[in-house]
């Protein structure tokens, strides 16, 4: 899969305010995604990350 930081990726499930989008900030074991919505800020495993993209935007 080729994510590369600064892509907007959407997500299966959405976040409590809403928002299914993510903006990737940080590639490694672990991903460091920003909610589109409110900008709160999480760390998630790569493998759910792969498992759970229905979209990949990329960056401008």
């Amino acid at each position: 899969m080729d994510i590369q930081v600064g892509d907007i990726v959407k997500l299966k499930k959405q976040h409590p305010c809403g928002s299914q989008e993510w903006e990737v900030l940080r590639i490694g074991a672990d991903f460091r995604l920003k909610c589109a919505g409110c900008g709160h800020q999480i760390m998630i495993a790569r493998k759910l990350v792969e498992k759970n993209v229905r979209e990949i935007r990329k960056k401008a």
